[in-house]
């Protein structure tokens, strides 16, 4: 018998989880399950998370997507990581600051762990990020991460996407579509409940009664199914985050052929934090701040500052939001995958992510025979486990700042605004950086070396003291930073420019290589 799913509520979340359940669940002749995705044409969508993180690459690969169609049709660039300037110190005390979070983990060549070397300065002045990794030069050097020559989704250095969300919804539409997805362009007005609590029915306003065993609901903040219908509630930890607002705009190159950075910028500020997106044909800027330490007049202000143009030439769109989320995302019939669900804040892409996950372990746990509840529980206690993680390293970000020249980054290294989890782990590093042993591989979208360009990058100070003579290794550590130096030196004779391969893949998709010919006998 054929399972039925609707989807109410499209962008990148409802189209993406679309295309990963057509590809995993509804197989090539569709008689399993049948996907209908439900999107309002009267209801706008956020259309403004423009960056994404590296496992969007193994999505995007299983759903089937060309990389080269994603180039030219949803406006993408490459990213390999973050720019982080003004965290550390305000520019009136180091205008020169800022620090790196690439996407390359740390290579090593050897067994050798290299960190505690370079805590004991066998790099010399380099920072972390630049001694463990190649991939620092080459953003610097607004260089591309592969080549195009190199596979789908797939080269030397990791990287992720910068793209135009509008166009990237666009993109996951048309591909769910290809693969079987049904859309019907409607508003839903009610949501009837059965007697047990879950869905009954959808109603729509030109479609009318809609019903499935499963309904997930992709429609952002408003979170009409799992929020508004079932009542889910929401946690917040604006006790421990406080930015809530964005302004958003978007700048034109000021030459068609700028150079474009392969990293999202992101720049620390009086109340919270501007981010620089670079795609093909525009920037994507915006201010991130919290409402409780200024006012949405004093941030366009500031955004305009920084865009380099007077305020009445801005018109930036504001949006609110609430670090926070669901602890029951999946309630009876419902669930929820996207900004319903929950959102922490756009510092590290999260959003996307967070959307891929739920989507990855709902076609793990589909209820193929009914087995709702359990299927539930387990996916609220990984979800739950997940976003729980990521607040902590969100906090990291903030906590560690040694900026004196606002209230905002004074309450944000106070130790009421740590959770108690980050408080024993920053304190443990006292000591010893952070390993394996301090996240969790089976729930952490970041693993420990996230963490340490983070916590490093930010100037946090681990003492070796103790352990220095078992560290007996420094010749061998300095040879290998050494090496990774050289390496980062031939890595920009071969990189190509950003833009220009940008070019390229728009002109001729990416080449695959010939076969190779079976010799005749």
């Amino acid at each position: 018998m054929t399972k039925h799913i609707v989807i109410v509520g499209g962008g990148t979340a409802g189209w993406m989880t679309a295309c990963y359940l057509a590809r995993m669940l509804a197989g090539p002749d569709a008689q399993a399950v049948k996907i209908t995705l439900v999107e309002s044409e009267d209801i706008g969508i956020i259309g403004v998370g423009e960056g994404t993180f590296p496992s969007i690459r193994k999505t995007l690969k299983r759903i089937g997507l060309d990389e080269a169609a994603l180039v030219r049709e949803a406006n993408a660039t490459f990213k390999q990581g973050i720019r982080f300037a003004n965290w550390r110190h305000a520019p009136s005390v180091d205008p020169s600051d800022h620090y790196y979070h690439p996407f390359q983990i740390a290579e090593q060549h050897t067994d050798l762990d290299l960190l505690p070397y370079w805590l004991l300065g066998e790099a010399g002045e380099a920072p972390w990020a630049r001694a463990s990794t190649v991939q620092q030069a080459v953003i610097e050097a607004r260089r591309a991460p592969k080549l195009i020559d190199h596979p789908d989704y797939a080269g030397p250095l990791s990287y992720a996407y910068h793209f135009d969300a509008v166009a990237f919804g666009q993109v996951l539409r048309r591909h769910a579509i290809g693969q079987g997805v049904v859309r019907i362009a409607d508003t839903i007005g009610e949501v009837r409940l059965a007697q047990d609590g879950a869905i009954a029915a959808l109603v729509g306003a030109a479609s009318g009664e809609l019903r499935a065993d499963l309904y997930i609901d992709c429609t952002g903040f408003r979170a009409q199914l799992i929020g508004q219908a079932l009542k889910s509630e929401f946690t917040s930890y604006r006790d421990q985050l406080f930015c809530d607002r964005a302004l958003a705009v978007q700048l034109p190159y000021e030459q068609p052929d700028a150079p474009i950075a392969s990293c999202t910028i992101s720049t620390a500020q009086e109340n919270g934090w501007t981010w620089d997106i670079g795609l093909q044909e525009r920037r994507g800027v915006g201010y991130v701040y919290s409402s409780q330490h200024t006012d949405d007049e004093r941030a366009a202000q500031v955004l305009s500052a920084y865009a380099g143009l007077a305020p009445d030439r801005l018109e930036p769109r504001l949006l609110k939001f609430e670090a926070g989320f669901r602890k029951t995302q999946w309630r009876k019939n419902c669930v929820a995958i996207g900004l319903s669900a929950g959102f922490i804040e756009p510092l590290e892409a999260t959003g996307i992510g967070f959307s891929e996950i739920a989507a990855l372990i709902l076609a793990n746990l589909f209820p193929w025979s009914g087995e709702y509840e359990q299927a539930a529980r387990q996916f609220n206690a990984q979800m739950q486990r997940r976003y729980a993680h990521v607040i902590d390293f969100i906090k990291l970000h903030y906590c560690l700042s040694q900026r004196e020249d606002t209230a905002f980054w004074r309450d944000n290294r106070a130790a009421s605004s740590i959770s108690e989890t980050l408080k024993e782990k920053l304190q443990i590093w006292r000591h010893r950086p952070p390993s394996f042993l301090d996240v969790d591989l089976n729930h952490d979208i970041f693993v420990e070396q996230n963490w340490q360009y983070i916590l490093y990058g930010m100037g946090f100070a681990t003492d070796l003291t103790g352990r220095a003579p078992a560290l007996r290794f420094s010749a061998a550590a300095r040879e290998e930073f050494a090496s990774i130096a050289e390496q980062a030196r031939f890595a920009l004779t071969v990189m190509p420019d950003h833009r220009a391969l940008i070019d390229e893949v728009r002109r001729s998709g990416f080449q695959r290589p010939a076969p190779a010919r079976r010799a005749s006998r």
